[in-house]
């Protein structure tokens, strides 16, 4: 039999051993599906925080549900901060965080004024919490949608955790005087809805993310922490309740110092890609 023909050159397919019509484009890296434990498990922490204040206040133990909100709230305040110092931020993460806060923030502050007060108003009960909570929402969507356009300084409109706080601390306050709800109802419902309307303005609340705790600090201030601390513990209610309500009241402070001085009162550093929201950032 005859051999076949040559042609006096290699093929390109058989260089080496290696097909190159297959090798110009780098197969690309599988990516990892998992999740973080650490900070995802502080925030599930404050969700229980959440859920287990709504059921002491299904149970009448209103002081119990209000610890659970407080309970709530530094967790809240750790979970991101544990994030960035391990680098183990993620998408998820923030996704859990809002969802968590929708339930320690927004629906349980409702539910809880609704079982300890405002049962007795009828329909404007449950519309004064719905209220709040709607509020609660849009304030957690909006604050998602423009993260990467508000000044991280401050906060547009007041964060859900200190509104919750000023429900919850109230409660909390008059529980501890042995005053019954019922006799507050119009008090709670006022209350209600400034502070789920002012979590939906634009005034402008001090955010205290300019804090480092990576950055060393002069002795003092180390002793400054434990003299608040101490103060805390003379009367938890009143001191926390009343550090909230100086904080609520905050941000109309400086948007009227703002406007005095003529400064620009937005929050908002570059225009925002929602529309109906352009225009709208220099009112409260």
């Amino acid at each position: 039999m005859g051999s076949l023909p040559t042609t006096g050159h290699t093929s390109p397919l058989m260089l080496d051993g290696n097909d190159t019509s297959t090798s110009a484009a780098p197969l690309p890296s599988r990516r990892n599906k998992g999740i973080y434990i650490l900070p995802n498990l502080i925030t599930l922490a404050a969700l229980f925080g959440g859920f287990y204040a709504i059921v002491m206040s299904m149970n009448g133990r209103f002081d119990l549900a209000t610890v659970g909100i407080f309970a709530a709230m530094v967790l809240d305040s750790l979970d991101g901060r544990v994030a960035r110092m391990t680098n183990t931020q993620s998408a998820f993460g923030e996704q859990m965080d809002s969802l968590s806060d929708m339930v320690s923030f927004g629906a349980a502050p409702a539910l809880i004024a609704y079982e300890w007060s405002l049962r007795g108003l009828g329909r404007w009960g449950w519309i004064a919490a719905f209220v709040y909570c709607a509020c609660a929402a849009l304030r957690l969507a909006r604050f998602n949608v423009n993260t990467t356009v508000v000044d991280k300084r401050f906060f547009q409109g007041l964060p859900s955790p200190a509104a919750a706080a000023l429900v919850a601390g109230f409660i909390w306050l008059m529980t501890e005087a042995g005053v019954k709800g019922a006799d507050l109802s119009w008090w709670v419902f006022g209350l209600m809805l400034y502070a789920g309307l002012t979590m939906v303005t634009n005034v402008p609340f001090y955010s205290f993310k300019e804090m480092h705790m990576k950055k060393s600090v002069p002795f003092a201030f180390i002793v400054l922490i434990a003299l608040f601390i101490a103060i805390i513990n003379i009367h938890p209610p009143i001191v926390l309740f009343g550090l909230f309500v100086v904080y609520g009241l905050s941000g109309y402070a400086v948007y009227a110092w703002l406007k005095y001085r003529g400064k620009p009162t937005s929050v908002i550093s570059t225009s925002t890609d929602e529309p109906d929201e352009r225009g709208l950032h220099d009112q409260p």
